[in-house]
């Protein structure tokens, strides 16, 4: 039994929910946003809000529920409160702007680097050295972020390089003479 799946996702004023077969659309004061769910879950639309409940007792059925719960929840969110990553950027000449839409970032490399936004999510530049992601979709917004943190991640020694807001890096102590 999925204690995820479980719950039912509540339904806040101003969002509309629409199924058709196996889609869910869910709209928002942030957007709209839409997702098939598995066969082998049911939805359902009641007064409290949406609930799924698995279609057969096999392994597949129960881990599909669980996920599509957690999805559908998601786009909820999403679209009513969206969501948002920080990035921090550690070291001496590490700086992001914005150049229009895109986020231009200088690394510490002879050039610097353009990054423009998928659709859907927007940079925000608050501080020479802090990045912020958002959009109403969290595996978008996750995705780009996990992007901009492997083009410099930190580095054990001096703990330089782009890193997520609150992350601790494990330091090491370097050489001895």
């Amino acid at each position: 039994m999925s204690r995820i799946g479980k719950k039912t996702i509540s339904i806040p004023k101003g969002v509309t929910v629409s199924i058709d077969g196996q889609t869910v659309s869910v709209k928002g004061p942030k957007g709209e946003r839409s997702w098939t769910v598995a066969e082998e879950v049911e939805i359902t639309q009641g007064d409290d809000g949406l609930s799924l409940a698995p279609r057969a007792d096999t392994q597949r059925a129960r881990a599909m529920w669980g996920l599509s719960r957690t999805l559908v929840d998601n786009m909820v969110v999403g679209v009513t409160e969206g969501f948002e990553r920080t990035l921090e950027l550690v070291g001496v000449g590490y700086r992001a702007a914005l150049k229009g839409q895109s986020l231009s970032l200088q690394l510490g490399f002879s050039h610097e680097i353009d990054i423009a936004p998928p659709a859907g999510i927007t940079f925000a530049v608050p501080k020479q050295t802090e990045v912020k992601i958002s959009g109403n979709d969290k595996q978008a917004v996750g995705q780009i972020a996990a992007v901009i943190r492997k083009l410099r991640p930190p580095e054990p020694y001096k703990g330089k390089g782009v890193r997520y807001a609150g992350e601790t890096v494990r330091r090491k102590e370097g050489k001895k003479k």
